[in-house]
This record gives structure tokens, sequence and C-alpha cells, in this order.
């Protein structure tokens, strides 16, 4: 789905009307081949067969949305714990003596990889190198830090415990950039969306155009929810997607600090 999930919107919203009109014609051709008398002997038969297949694609198709939707919060929620890790490691330093201005401009360094480098990687699921390498010296700025005193020891223990919410915020970032849904998923929701509208081409109405209104209003909606889910499947790829918005806040307003 990286493909679809990398289109702008109106692209998707242009997908969605198209196949629209495509289950639209399908009436007519089933209604061309087959009469009207045979279709209208399987209705009641076909109208609980149905209810059954519809039940069970909706489910499937709302679980989708809703883990898709949850896990978009979440890398929102992550990239706000960094934002929220980093500020608190900037004030910290400010009482770490010399040895704050080094751990600083370590911290300086990793947000700004992390804005230059990670963010065009996490489109493509994955983080970046520079990243990775700024993490481990804002590290070793940090263990080179060597309080003489009890309460410079605790603050360390502070400024280490910042940091591991850092690095966690960052991991779960990462692990979120992969995107929320399986293939196998993807592929079980579209061939199900396409089975549930071409069983609605075998019913049998009077009007085949009221049919084939009908038909379009649930493709419409079916394909209008599965482009939701497509757009926010990766939070940090395509049009939809997450900004460093809040890490590039903190890391502006410190230094112009």
């Amino acid at each position: 789905m990286y493909f679809l999930t990398t289109r702008p919107v109106w692209v998707l919203c242009l997908l969605a009307v198209l196949l629209t009109l495509v289950s639209m014609a399908g009436p007519f051709v089933v209604r061309r081949y087959v009469s009207l008398e045979r279709l209208t002997t399987n209705n009641e038969v076909a109208g609980f067969k149905f209810a059954t297949l519809g039940v069970l694609y909706a489910v499937l198709l709302a679980f989708a949305v809703i883990v898709v939707w949850e896990r978009f919060h979440d890398a929102e929620h992550a990239v706000a714990a960094e934002a929220g890790a980093a500020a608190t490691l900037y004030r910290l330093s400010l009482g770490m003596g010399q040895p704050g201005e080094e751990f600083r401009r370590r911290l300086d360094q990793y947000l700004e990889a992390e804005v230059a480098s990670e963010w065009p990687a996490m489109q493509d699921g994955r983080g970046s190198q520079a990243g990775t390498d700024a993490l481990t010296r804002l590290y070793q700025a940090t263990l080179a830090y060597r309080p003489s005193d009890f309460g410079g020891q605790t603050f360390e223990y502070a400024v280490l415990q910042e940091l591991g919410a850092l690095t966690q915020a960052r991991r779960d970032r990462l692990v979120l950039a992969a995107g929320a849904v399986p293939g196998v998923v993807w592929l079980v929701l579209f061939t199900g969306a396409v089975l549930t509208i071409t069983f609605t081409f075998f019913f049998g109405t009077v009007n085949v155009r009221n049919q084939s209104l009908m038909t379009g209003a649930l493709a419409l909606l079916i394909f209008a929810v599965l482009m939701v889910a497509v757009a926010i499947d990766r939070p940090f790829a395509g049009h939809v997607q997450i900004s460093p918005e809040p890490l590039q806040q903190i890391h502006e307003h410190f230094r112009s600090g």
C-alpha cells in the first residue's frame, strides 16, 4: 500500500470515485446477460447471504480503520513525548556546569539530524543512521559528566531518565513509521470490498437504475473508508503525515534563548 499512501489526497478521492462509477455499471452488465425473472427468484436467499457477508466485512473494515487511527494517534503522542523529553534535557543541562555546553551542542545535533535525515527516511518506514549516531553521541556526552557529590549524582540520574524517555519515544516513532496494517490484511480488505459490491449486482429490481444508484452509494462509502485507512496507514509518509514541528519548535526556542 506504500504506492497509494504516498499519493496526494485528491488522487485517492479520484480513485474512489472511479471505482464507484465502475461499480455502478455492474448491475447494467449483469442485467444484459441475466433476465430479471431469474434474478428476482434469488432475492430472498441472496438477501440473507448478503446480510451475513456485509456484517463480516463491516466488522473487518471497522477494525482496520480503528487500528490505523489509533496507531496514527500513538505516533503523534510519540513525537510530542520526544519533544517534551528534549525540552526537559535542555533545562537540566543548565545545571551541569561546563559539561552542559557540550551536552546542549550534542542535543542540537540530534534534533537537527532527526528533522533533516530521519523524517525523510521514515517515509520508507525506517530510521536514519545519522539520527542513531547523534543519539549515541548524546549518550557519550551524558556519561562524560562525572558529579562528585550526592546532589550531582541525583541530577545525573534525572538526566539519564529523561534521555531514556527520549530514546523510547524515538523507538516508538520508528516502529509506528512502518505502518499498522500488514499486506495480507489489505488483500483481504480490497477482496472483501469487491465481493461485497459484486454481490449487489445479482439482486433483481424492476428499476435497474435505482439498483445502480444503491450499488454506487455502497461502493462510494466502502472505497472512501478504505482510502482514509490507506492515507493514514503510514503516519510519516504521504500528504497526511505527522510533521516534525514539535521538535523544530523546541530546537529553535532553546537555540534562540
